[in-house]
């Protein structure tokens, strides 16, 4: 029989007979056992009260994990109330978009935002909201099912904002499913590079194009 079979055979023998060390408790005390914290030999009792505490341990900064997401969701919620809660305070339908962008800048700290909607009702036209996008940028905002985040390589819409954008995000606007054609496209940029990274969650940027493009919407002919 060999080395590993004897220990394999010991150790399904201990599992096999639960109770081996309420029988023979004298043993518990001269086990030995070496400790990767302590740096020596300990008995069994010790080093199983190692291992308990650093379950705590892993288990104290889990929780302490849930209960700082569970903060910052709770911070995000109320800016976003906010925020929307600014849209509907809009005097008239041609102050929403300023005071979205506005309420985005300041209530977010995003360094730049702006949008352009197409579509407009006639008494809009010559807003800076309806100034013209190309067909391409038009073609892309039907094209996102969800906010693009990630580099600014040359999109036309960094070039709405100011200059300096290295990060960007881009928010369709539609008035219905996410399969519905669009009828604007929200823009957010940053000089980090990293603001807006191509792995970030987008939960949250869902639920802002989604409350820009209901608040939007009574600008559409």
């Amino acid at each position: 029989m060999t080395s590993s079979l004897d220990q394999d055979s010991v150790a399904q023998y201990l599992l096999d007979s639960p109770h081996f060390f309420e029988e023979h408790a004298e043993l518990l005390g001269k086990i030995r056992l070496s400790s990767p914290l302590l740096g020596r030999a300990v008995s069994l009792q010790e080093r199983q009260m190692e291992i308990l505490r650093e379950k705590i341990k892993v288990q104290d900064l889990r929780l302490a994990d849930m209960v700082r997401n569970a903060q910052e969701n709770d911070a995000s919620a109320q800016k976003l109330f906010g925020w929307a809660r600014s849209l509907l305070l809009a005097r008239n339908d041609v102050d929403l978009p300023h005071t979205l962008v506005d309420g985005l800048r300041t209530t977010f700290a995003v360094p730049q935002a702006t949008l352009r909607l197409w579509g407009v009702a006639a008494s809009y036209t010559h807003t800076w909201f309806a100034a013209a996008a190309s067909e391409d940028v038009k073609i892309f905002a039907n094209g996102l099912s969800m906010p693009f985040c990630g580099s600014n390589n040359d999109f036309e819409a960094a070039s709405w904002l100011e200059q300096d954008v290295q990060s960007i995000a881009m928010l369709p606007l539609r008035s219905g499913s996410a399969s519905s054609a669009t009828f604007g496209l929200l823009v957010l940029g940053s000089p980090d590079a990293q603001r807006f990274s191509a792995e970030m969650a987008t939960d949250f940027l869902v639920q802002i194009g989604e409350t820009a493009s209901a608040a939007l919407a009574c600008l559409l002919e």
